[in-house]
């Protein structure tokens, strides 16, 4: 194998550990119910906080609050992954590269 290859394949991988870490740190936010309901996550798809407005809770209709927690979670995990693949496609060249 090509020596340059190998250095450039070393700094592609150092590049994107570097971006992995860096997305722990970054969060997005995910609403439903007019943001009675809010959920961040980190760009690594992990859930760090999730926020319901007292308001929101209605003993009587537990269903409705339900729906807006995983509408909510639904779309902090998109975009958490948006974050992810912006950041890791920027350094990969968009290749779909498997575990990435």
């Amino acid at each position: 194998m090509n020596r340059n290859f190998l250095k450039q394949a070393q700094q592609i991988q150092a590049r994107l550990a570097k971006a992995q870490e860096e997305l722990a740190s970054e969060t997005v936010e995910g609403s439903a119910g007019g943001g009675a309901v809010k959920v961040v996550a980190n760009g690594k798809q992990a859930i760090e906080s999730v926020s319901i407005d007292p308001a929101a809770v209605d003993p009587d209709d537990v269903e409705i609050l339900q729906d807006m927690v995983l509408a909510a979670v639904n779309e902090a995990l998109a975009r958490s992954q948006e974050l992810a693949n912006e950041r890791l496609g920027s350094i990969t060249g968009n290749l779909k590269i498997p575990g990435i």
